[in-house]
């Protein structure tokens, strides 16, 4: 063991562990900050989200699970759960904001939380329906929503010849 090692506090926080999470999120940032509106509403096919739909979705569902079901900072992220229904118009800095305050919000979380944290369980009534789930399903269900979407707006640019990110 080296002597950092020794010295690092055994509680480890989440940050750590989904450290690659973080480098994602500025991977999507780098990808859309170059974009005109225009490019914004690039899709695949007619019946697939664009652009700028898959940001604001993205944006939208972090901000469901963080400030609706988690309850954390609800003020800041509850507005953007409305990006769900319909994507904010204008520049790509408004897509570009909503992804930066919620990532602020859950990498602060992150900062805060260790493994342990991992079991906290969230419940309540969504729809007329109960719900439970642990913070472990809540932060798994997001990475993957994050990387599936992110790819289909990675897709997007490659198809139409704009640069993607190095992975």
């Amino acid at each position: 063991m080296t002597e950092a090692e020794q010295t690092r506090p055994r509680g480890r926080t989440l940050t750590e562990i989904y450290r690659g999470w973080g480098r994602y999120q500025q991977l999507l940032v780098e990808a859309l900050t170059p974009l005109s509106e225009g490019q914004l509403e690039l899709r695949i096919a007619p019946h697939l989200r664009n652009i700028r739909q898959l940001a604001a979705h993205i944006a939208a569902a972090r901000a469901g699970w963080f400030g609706g079901v988690m309850e954390i900072k609800p003020e800041l992220l509850l507005p953007y759960t409305s990006w769900n229904i319909e994507a904010p118009d204008g520049p790509v800095t408004v897509l570009i904001e909503g992804l930066e305050t919620t990532w602020r919000i859950i990498d602060e979380q992150l900062g805060q939380w260790t493994l342990a944290d991992l079991e906290t369980t969230f419940s309540g009534v969504w729809r007329d329906r109960p719900y439970s789930y642990v913070c472990q399903e809540i932060i798994w269900h997001l990475i993957e929503h994050d990387l599936h979407h992110g790819g289909e707006l990675f897709l997007i640019l490659g198809s139409h010849g704009l640069p993607t990110p190095e992975l």
